[in-house]
């Protein structure tokens, strides 16, 4: 170790303090926590009763804790990044039923059945973001202008500096968890209502699904918001948001229409503004090496006396389909995909599709429609050939629309203390 050989602005401080200054202390970079009674080496216990403060900077959300076998959130405080949670699951007792969520139920894991006395490790990559925008080439610093108070209280948990997780199931039992801050290829999202992280249940989008079917090497940043259009992701500086953060080979997905159809005035229109705005995403994303994705908007729950979708949004699909092309981008045909999945589960009766939406909303999905759109999506970022395709979950065997998933056998738990906010926008 090489002596310490005092400068002149050292030598100053030598002389007011009487000692060498201490270097500061590296950031934290990797957090373990252990719930068991018998902790492992290195791992900080946690007792059911510390919940979250900010001078321990870890702990139990919202009245909620490991007690009975319940479902629990757990928050620890990292900086804003991406960062690889590994869990070890499992009860010596009884046989445990796990599926986790983070941040603002963003599913993860779905259904990690453990036999009594078995430990079973999943893994799997959280994006933490705050509003704040750093500088970057022609960006300003400054903040994403959010929505109060849906996203300053309701959704404040997708804002903050903590990974918040939720751990559901029918007996969730966990063990273990590893944070640990990684690198690596982030898809981050942009769109409205039907993809952003709705707070409560049962709204659900296809952004908060998507994540289950990644593997643990890519991050889902997702930036949609309710209400929002193309012209307000460039209001609210969402994009710049996400052009702050994107590395070279990351891809942006985008879908916005139901919002913008409804934007009056000269120069607005699927043909116009909209796809105007399109382009100026585009250029945005791509000076900064990312790889844009147009996502048309999925359809509105309409039907017509032959049980075949009324189509609100053709004319904003077929513009960002044009502007796909005129822009040289991959391109996920989500209206052309939520139909026929429409269409055929209206087939088994009248009003059997709304086992796809959130009550009598006809908009906005339930977990089990936002589900299987987000296999559409999976299934179009495969199709479209893209870098990131090649990390989807081995379980991930395609979708197609006119064959979902039962809807009988999908049992996703909703999260606890989580319900009745309607989205904006319909």
């Amino acid at each position: 170790m090489k002596p310490f050989r005092p400068t002149c602005a050292s030598l100053a401080l030598l002389l007011l303090f009487g000692s060498a200054p201490e270097a500061p202390a590296a950031p934290a970079t990797a957090w373990r926590f252990a719930f068991d009674d018998r902790p492992p080496t290195g791992f900080t216990r946690v007792l059911p009763e510390m919940a979250y403060a900010p001078q321990r900077g870890f702990g139990f959300e919202a009245g909620t804790k490991p007690a009975g076998q319940q479902p629990f959130f757990f928050s620890a405080d990292v900086p804003e990044g991406n960062y690889r949670v590994t869990a070890a699951l499992g009860d010596e007792r009884a046989a445990s039923d796990t599926t986790i969520k983070a941040e603002l139920r963003r599913l993860m894991i779905e259904h990690v059945v453990i036999a009594a006395g078995k430990t079973q490790t999943v893994s799997f990559v959280v994006n933490v973001r705050t509003p704040k925008i750093g500088a970057t080439g022609d960006l300003k610093e400054g903040a994403v202008k959010l929505k109060a108070p849906r996203e300053t209280e309701q959704e404040a948990w997708a804002w903050d500096e903590k990974l918040t997780l939720e751990i559901n199931g029918a007996r969730p039992a966990l063990r273990t968890l590893e944070i640990q801050r990684v690198d690596g290829p982030t898809i981050f999202l942009l769109g409205d209502s039907t993809v952003c992280d709705q707070p409560r249940e049962p709204f659900a989008s296809w952004g908060q699904m998507l994540p289950r079917f990644f593997r643990p090497a890519v991050a889902v940043a997702n930036h949609g918001e309710s209400g929002e259009s193309y012209s307000a992701s460039l209001g609210r500086r969402r994009i710049d948001k996400i052009v702050s953060a994107l590395q070279r080979g990351d891809v942006v997905v985008m879908q916005f229409g139901h919002n913008d159809q409804k934007e009056r005035g000269e120069g607005t229109g699927p043909f116009l503004n909209y796809k105007q705005n399109i382009k100026r995403h585009v250029t945005m994303i791509r000076s900064r090496g990312g790889i844009p994705v147009i996502v048309s908007p999925m359809e509105r729950r309409a039907f017509d006396d032959q049980g075949k979708v009324r189509r609100s949004l053709a004319d904003y699909a077929e513009a960002a389909r044009q502007a796909a092309t005129e822009n040289a981008c991959a391109f996920i045909d989500l209206n052309a995909i939520s139909v026929p999945f429409y269409e055929t589960l209206e087939a088994r009766g009248k009003d059997f599709s709304r086992r796809a939406f959130a009550g009598q909303d006809n908009t906005h999905h339930n977990n089990y429609g936002a589900y299987e759109l987000a296999k559409g999506i999976a299934q179009g970022l495969r199709d479209a050939k893209l870098e990131v395709a090649k990390y989807l979950v081995d379980d991930f065997r395609g979708f197609d629309p006119r064959h979902p998933d039962p809807v009988e056998a999908f049992a996703l738990p909703a999260s606890p203390g989580l319900q009745g906010t309607r989205p904006l926008g319909n």
